[in-house]
């Protein structure tokens, strides 16, 4: 399978990410032909996690957010477990690159936690989307519609619950990335 053959897709994730939402999506990416890039908030490894209390493996970051050009991707992956998103919400450079994705066009791909991304940036005001059950209230408040579904896509924002969730998700954001510039649906 090519859909993806010539695309860069950005995953930006930190210390916590959920381990399965990282290489799930990550290998359905790559099986479809496109390649990834890691970026993080430092430069090493990231260290993943099963839930939030098992260690499970180290990832090699590719580049940091303050070295990495929205403009070199086709599309951005935003993977969950509760520590990975809340660190990176509270970085300017991760939110700003999560933004400057958006208004770019970019399809976007968020699941579980990832969605806190969306919703610090003001990306989730107007979009129907669904989330860890958790980040219902907040994803309201920032004025999306949630709904409890197993994927939801709005405007070339995939969104999906949990790792449940992914053989739908993977399906989806495959979709999204091939389709391209979302320019016109924003």
């Amino acid at each position: 399978m090519s859909k993806l053959m010539g695309k860069k897709i950005a995953i930006l994730a930190t210390d916590g990410v959920e381990e399965i939402e990282l290489t799930s999506p990550r290998g359905a990416i790559e099986a479809a032909g496109g390649t990834t890039e890691l970026i993080s908030l430092k430069s090493g490894e990231i260290q993943s996690m099963k839930g939030d209390l098992e260690p499970q493996g180290k990832y090699a970051v590719d580049k940091t957010v303050a070295e990495a050009n929205i403009a070199d991707y086709a599309g951005l992956l935003l993977p969950g477990g509760t520590v990975n998103p809340d660190k990176l919400r509270l970085d300017d450079a991760a939110m700003k690159f999560v933004r400057d994705a958006y208004d770019k066009g970019l399809p976007i791909a968020a699941i579980c936690h990832g969605p806190w991304s969306l919703s610090e940036t003001g990306i989730a005001k107007g979009l129907k989307m669904t989330s860890w059950p958790s980040l219902q209230t907040e994803l309201k408040l920032a004025g999306a519609e949630w709904v409890d579904e197993e994927c939801v896509t709005d405007k070339g924002v995939v969104t999906s619950r949990n790792p449940d969730d992914l053989p739908a998700f993977n399906k989806k954001i495959i979709e999204e990335f091939a389709e391209g510039d979302h320019s016109s649906r924003r």
